[in-house]
């Protein structure tokens, strides 16, 4: 079984964020970057579907050099090797031509199954599973929260969480799988993995390298981008009601000004 999982640096969710005043992006060098969290579930399932039927797992990665801090982190978890694409040309890419070099990447891969989660922490866009499909020619089945693979049928049932329970949905292989994070619980590296993670192979690409078309991707291929930002509004103190016997008819008169009663 050939699994691909793809894997993206953002910064850190918690860090504040602030966009590049000359092109509009996202600045990712003023702040600490990590793995989507999305993404560690994806890569648990990889593991849990190798466990199951043998093969390998290949972690396909875009973006700068300090990405491979990410891939690292996939590596240490379990996968067997990664696809590093990096090149300046690349910086700016929207989802349309993240996906666009991804799928050029992937393909050269010949993947039973692709898996990638729900959204990025960053973008949350959430359309690159199904724009990979798209590219690859696959089927897809999105918002999996349980993924059950049959080799011999050739194909992959998942559990499709929602809004009032699930559907169970199926396609053959080779077939792309967006998951989602009630799927499992992501494994947390160990020092042996960690160590391991050093030695396994990391292919890097330029965008020539992928024969990617630079016009195709980066600020120059997408096609969608940020023409003007503004800076949240402050939120305010709020309303301080103090209880001198009237509190909760204050409260309401508050309540009934806004319109909430």
């Amino acid at each position: 079984m050939n699994i691909v999982v793809t894997v993206k640096q953002v910064p850190d969710t918690w860090a504040e964020k602030k966009l590049d005043a000359a092109d509009k992006t996202v600045d990712r060098k003023s702040v600490d970057n990590v793995m989507n969290e999305m993404d560690e579930y994806g890569v648990e399932e990889a593991l849990k579907i190798k466990e199951a039927h043998g093969g390998e797992v290949t972690v396909v990665t875009m973006g700068p050099a300090k990405a491979v801090e990410t891939i690292r982190k996939a590596l240490s978890m379990g996968a067997d090797k990664a696809v590093h694409l990096t090149d300046d040309s690349l910086h700016g890419s929207d989802a349309l031509a993240t996906s666009a070099a991804l799928a050029k990447v992937i393909s050269t891969l010949s993947p039973d199954i692709v898996i990638t989660s729900s959204e990025a922490s960053d973008a949350r866009g959430g359309v690159i599973g199904a724009l990979l499909a798209e590219r690859l020619g696959l089927p897809q089945l999105t918002q999996a929260r349980k993924v059950t693979v049959d080799p011999g049928a050739s194909k992959v049932t998942i559990e499709r969480l929602a809004d009032n329970g699930y559907a169970l949905v199926e396609a053959s292989l080779p077939v792309v799988v967006g998951v989602v994070e009630k799927i499992n619980q992501p494994r947390y590296p160990s020092f042996k993995g960690i160590m391991a993670a050093k030695k396994k192979p990391l292919t890097t690409l330029s965008a020539g390298d992928a024969g990617l078309d630079g016009a195709a991707v980066g600020l120059a291929g997408a096609a969608s981008a940020v023409v003007t930002s503004e800076p949240a509004p402050p939120r305010s103190s709020g309303t301080i009601v103090k209880d001198e016997g009237d509190g909760g008819t204050k409260v309401a008169e508050f309540l009934a000004a806004q319109k909430l009663i």
